[in-house]
């Protein structure tokens, strides 16, 4: 299994393993009837939906996806908050570590046309786009910042200095890193509702539409259901 999607400048999700279907939710629901379906049928899938419609959810953790994620520092640790505190919905994160590994870095850098205004009502989030000159000044000073880090970096990899603190002299948020995510059903829905709103930080909506995208076909009813 190897479905990707692209996000923003240098990102992906793929999708590297699922475990189950609808038909794993509606079977581990009837469970306690000893009842098991073959064939998913609409009586099924009406099932699927009062699950759903009335918050039983140990069903949809039975079923679980694995995905693959390259993602800027800020979205990953927006992402990771999905993960703690939430052995309810079986969860599990493995990330690259530049304790280990020096490979080049990749960071993410809005074009002029991407940077967006500070919100007029709000403390967080963002507004319009802001473009013009003044996306423009932001994009050049932050590939020079981007620029200089990554030298003073391999300078002190250079000159001897350990790989887990060279790492300081990386910028930090743009910064992508690689992880894998294990999920039930029950979390990746969450994800979604939470990170497909339109108030949600635009990066991580790219990130929950890849995902989206790539897990529905695999579970088409419980999806549309859990997203509602």
């Amino acid at each position: 299994m190897n479905e990707m999607i692209s996000v923003l400048d240098k990102g992906y999700v793929r999708l590297t393993n699922v475990m189950g279907s609808d038909l794993s939710v509606v079977n581990s629901a009837r469970v306690s009837y000893d009842k098991e379906s073959t064939e998913l049928s609409e009586k099924d899938a009406r099932l699927i939906r009062f699950l759903a419609r009335e918050g039983h959810t140990s069903p949809f953790r039975h079923a679980t996806v694995q995905f693959e994620m390259y993602a800027p520092l800020m979205v990953a640790r927006q992402h990771w908050k999905y993960v703690v505190g939430s052995d309810h919905t079986m969860d599990a994160w493995n990330e690259s570590s530049r304790r280990y590994i020096t490979e080049e870095p990749a960071f993410y850098i809005p074009q002029s046309n991407e940077w967006r205004q500070a919100p007029e009502n709000s403390k967080q989030g963002s507004g319009d786009i802001v473009g013009g000159y003044l996306g423009k000044v932001a994009t050049e000073a932050l590939t020079e910042y981007i620029e200089r880090g990554e030298r003073l970096y391999s300078e002190a990899i250079e000159s001897g200095i350990c790989a887990e603190q060279a790492r300081l002299f990386l910028p930090a948020y743009g910064m992508y890193v690689r992880y894998y995510w294990t999920a039930s059903l029950q979390s990746v829905a969450h994800f979604l509702q939470q990170r497909l709103a339109h108030d949600s930080q635009v990066e991580i909506q790219e990130y929950a539409k890849a995902v989206k995208a790539l897990a529905e076909p695999h579970f088409p009813v419980s999806i549309a259901e859990l997203t509602k």
